[in-house]
C-alpha cells in the first residue's frame, strides 16, 4: 500500500512513486493503469490522474497503444519536486533561505547555528593572518587528494583520545559536513535503494537523500535513540542500504543513543546487511564524549562523519570522513571527480586552531554558555505553555510540544510575519506527524521578543 505522508494527496503521493520509478530506469515503459493502481492500493482514476500531470510537466511520455514511458529527453533534476508537495512553512530549503537570507533585525530562533557573537571570530581572523603569512602555506595549487596529511594525522590522534582507533589514512578531508554526506551517499546509493532516517531527523538528510533519488523511511525516534522493534521491522520490510543519524546530540531533538540501543544497532546492521553512518557534528558541545556508533563498532559497518561549522565557524568549510580503507579509497576518488579536494587554507587555518589551543579555549567557554542558555531557554518555553520532549545533556537544541491544537507551522508562518524565524516540527519528520513540535536554538533564544511573539501567535490561534 501506499504511504499517504501528512497533507498531501493520494495523486501526489502517486506522482512520487512514478518519479522514482523514472529514476531508477529512465526511458523505461511504465506499469499500466492497473496495474498501479493494484500495487499501490489506489483507484484507477488516482493513478490516470498522477500520469497525466507527469505528461504536462514532460517527465512521462504518453503513447496510444503502447501505454506510458518515461520522457526520452531527461528534464534537469529539481530536488523540490522529488518529494510529496510542501506547505513553505514545512518546506526544509524553504526555511534554510529564509534563515541566511533574511535582515539583520530578524530573529533566528529556528536556525541550526550559533550567533555571530558566539563564534571566535578574532581567533580565526588571526590564523588566517597567521597561514596567510606562512611560506609553506598552499595557497596556489590543489590539495593532495585526501586533505591536509597534517591535519588528518592531528584528527587522527583526537579521535584515538576518544577511543576511535583511526589512522591518517583512514580520513578523507571535505570542504563542510554536508559535502561528506553527499559523498557518502553519492558513493554508496543507487537510485530507489531504502535509506532509513530518524523520525524526526535533521532535515538537510532528507533534502540530500531525495538528490540522491533514495527512498526514505522513518524510524520512530525515543529517548534512547530509534524505535528498535520499529527498527528491527522496517529491516526486515525494505531491507535498507544505509542508516543515517546523529547518533550524539542528536538533532532535532538533543537526545544520545544509549550504549544498548547502539549494539542491537550494530547487530541489526550485521543481520540486515546495511551500513550506519552517523553525523558526529555536534560531538564537541560534549565535555566528557559519549560512545559513537564506530568506537563501539570498529568501522565495520560504520562511517563517521563531522566538521567544525556548528563549533568553530561555518565559512571555513572545514569537514571530514572516517571509514574502512577500502570505502576511504572508492569516496577519495569520488571527490576527485566532483570537487577535485578541499582548501588547503581552510585546513591550515583550522589545523592551526586546534593545535595552537585556541579551539580548546573556545570550547571551554561555550559549553557553560550553552548550559546557561538550555535553562533559560526551557524555563521561558515552559512559561509559554511548551513541554520539553528531553531536557538535554549538552547541546544547543531544545525539542518543544505545543499545548493540544496548535499547528507548528501555522505557528511559523505567523512568526515570520513578526520577523522571527522558527523550525517547526514537520520540516523534521518524514511522516509529518510532529505537528505539534517547534525545534528551538538555545543559543538563537536571547531576545524576549522570541516569547513575545510566540506567546502572541499561540494566544491567536487557540
Amino acid at each position: 500500500m501506499l504511504d499517504q505522508a501528512g497533507g498531501s494527496t493520494l495523486i501526489e503521493a502517486t506522482m512520487t512513486e512514478i518519479r522514482r520509478l523514472i529514476a531508477t530506469a529512465p526511458g523505461a515503459r511504465l506499469p499500466s493503469i492497473r496495474r498501479l493502481a493494484q500495487r499501490q492500493g489506489v483507484s484507477k482514476s488516482t493513478v490516470v490522474e498522477a500520469y497525466d500531470r507527469l505528461v504536462a510537466q514532460g517527465a512521462v511520455a504518453a503513447r496510444p497503444g503502447s501505454g506510458f514511458f518515461a520522457a526520452g529527453r531527461i528534464r534537469p533534476f529539481a530536488l523540490a519536486e522529488s518529494g510529496p508537495s510542501l506547505d513553505r512553512a514545512i518546506d526544509p530549503l524553504w526555511i534554510y533561505r529564509q534563515s541566511l537570507t533574511q535582515q539583520k533585525s530578524a530573529l533566528h530562533p529556528g536556525c541550526g547555528w550559533l550567533p555571530d557573537s558566539w563564534l571566535p571570530e578574532d581567533m580565526v581572523r588571526r590564523g588566517l593572518r597567521a597561514v596567510a603569512r606562512d611560506e609553506t602555506t598552499n595557497i596556489s595549487t590543489y590539495s593532495v587528494p585526501q586533505g591536509l596529511r597534517s591535519l588528518r594525522e592531528h584528527l587522527a590522534r583526537r579521535f584515538t583520545e576518544r577511543g576511535l582507533e583511526v589512522e591518517p589514512a583512514a580520513i578523507l578531508l571535505t570542504d563542510s559536513g554536508s559535502r561528506a554526506i553527499d559523498l557518502v551517499c553519492r558513493f554508496l546509493i543507487q537510485p530507489g535503494d531504502v535509506v532509513l532516517v530518524d523520525d524526526p531527523c535533521y532535515f538537510n538528510f532528507q533534502s540530500l537523500l531525495q538528490a540522491q533519488r533514495a527512498r526514505i523511511v522513518g524510524v520512530p525516534y525515543t529517548r534512547q535513540g530509534p524505535d528498535l522493534e520499529r527498527f528491527a521491522g522496517l529491516c526486515a520490510e525494505h531491507r535498507p542500504k544505509l542508516y543515517l543519524t546523529n547518533a550524539v546530540l542528536h538533532n532535532p531533538t538533543g537526545a544520545t543513543v544509549s550504549v544498548g540501543t547502539a549494539h542491537r544497532l550494530l547487530n541489526l546492521a550485521e543481520q540486515y546487511d546495511f551500513i550506519l553512518v552517523e553525523d558526529n557534528i555536534f560531538a564537541d558541545f560534549e565535555a566528557r564524549p559519549s560512545p559513537s556508533l564506530a568506537a563501539l563498532d570498529g568501522f565495520e559497518r560504520v562511517i563517521h562523519l563531522g566538521s567544525f561549522s556548528k563549533t568553530l565557524t561555518a565559512a571555513l568549510r572545514c569537514g571530514y570522513i572516517v571509514a574502512r580503507a577500502d570505502w576511504i579509497e572508492g569516496l577519495t576518488d569520488l571527490a576527485l571527480a566532483t570537487g577535485i579536494g578541499c582548501s588547503d587554507v581552510a585546513a591550515q587555518t583550522t589545523l592551526r586552531l586546534l593545535t595552537d589551543g585556541s579551539y580548546r579555549r573556545h570550547l571551554d567557554g561555550l559549553r557553560p554558555r550553552l548550559a546557561k542558555a538550555m535553562a533559560a531557554t526551557a524555563e521561558r518555553l515552559e512559561a509559554c505553555g511548551l513541554r520539553l520532549w528531553l531536557e538535554p545533556q549538552a547541546g544547543m537544541f531544545l525539542w518543544a510540544e505545543l499545548p493540544e491544537g496548535l499547528d507548528s507551522a501555522v505557528i511559523a508562518r505567523r512568526a515570520l510575519e513578526r520577523d522571527v524565524v522558527m523550525a517547526p516540527g514537520n520540516v523534521f519528520s518524514v511522516s509529518r506527524n510532529a505537528a505539534r513540535f517547534l525545534r528551538f536554538n538555545v543559543a538563537q533564544s536571547a531576545d524576549k521578543r522570541i516569547f513575545d511573539v510566540l506567546a502572541e501567535v499561540m494566544e491567536k490561534e487557540r
